[in-house]
């Protein structure tokens, strides 16, 4: 498997409060390849994005892919994880540098934002997975 397009959210409802992620990951000819739907417990949105991720990534190192492209709603994380902006919250900083150390596993990660409606797919995974915990 060489390039994945992964879609993930993540999201808490009460931030700090019951959270899910979600994920959705498709081959080059848009076929999908895994999905992610998972309960966290409690936590924060920004804790359940950068979660997410770090899913969507291990998935993608179990499968040997090479190149990924990933799609978030959360401008917050992106930024971060593009560098633009620091990681100065403590509970995040540990979920960063996960992430960071699972993209040496590629030979290219890219991350882009993208509006919340264009993200439905991974925002179902995610409501479903809250949905499951309660």
């Amino acid at each position: 498997m060489k390039k994945l397009i992964i879609y993930t959210d993540g999201g808490a409802r009460g931030n700090p409060g019951p959270a899910g992620i979600g994920a959705i990951a498709y081959d080059e000819k848009r076929q999908v390849v895994f999905t992610v739907s998972e309960f966290l417990g409690v936590g924060t949105n920004n804790q359940a994005e950068y979660k997410a991720v770090i899913a969507a990534l291990e998935k993608a190192r179990d499968l040997n892919a090479e190149e990924l492209d990933f799609y978030l709603d959360s401008e917050l994380v992106v930024k971060q994880l593009k560098r633009e902006y620091k990681v100065k919250n403590e509970g995040i900083a540990p979920l960063f540098l996960k992430v960071h150390n699972l993209t040496l596993c590629f030979k290219k990660v890219k991350f882009t934002h993208i509006p919340r409606e264009k993200n439905k797919e991974a925002d179902r995974l995610a409501n479903e997975a809250m949905d499951r915990g309660r």
